[in-house]
């Protein structure tokens, strides 16, 4: 079973974020040379790794730059947007069957030491992939 927030937020990502991917792919696809899938994803990995360091920085006590935090987590949307565009990944599609088995883990998380993965709870016969 799902629960009503997942379900809810499904709904969000299937209404919202496709009509996002399509307008970063038309932009991409107008105002950009071509680049490969491959590309993109070094380009996400950098762009991650940005952001990374700067939270890095933060735990380790350095004062806080909530602007160039921002800047760096928009770049990876950004990225991430171009590589599924260029992988012909439909982001909506896969976050929307993802999200339940995210909700499932953490309730498997969450369950008592020794309590049943929700899957054997319900009866479902459903393996991970």
């Amino acid at each position: 079973m799902t629960h009503p927030l997942c379900e809810q937020l499904i709904e969000s990502v299937e209404q919202g974020l496709a009509p996002i991917q399509r307008a970063f792919d038309a932009y991409q696809n107008e105002c950009f040379i071509p680049r490969p899938p491959e590309f993109f994803a070094l380009e996400l990995c950098g762009e991650a790794g940005e952001l990374a360091n700067l939270e890095k920085k933060r735990w380790k006590g350095a004062p806080p730059n909530d602007a160039h935090t921002a800047d760096e987590a928009a770049d990876v949307l950004i990225a991430l947007m171009n590589f599924c565009n260029a992988r012909g990944i439909d982001l909506a599609a896969a976050v929307a069957l993802k999200l339940p088995r995210i909700g499932t883990t953490s309730q498997a998380l969450s369950a008592p030491v020794g309590a049943q993965p929700p899957d054997e709870v319900s009866g479902s016969t459903h393996t991970a992939p």
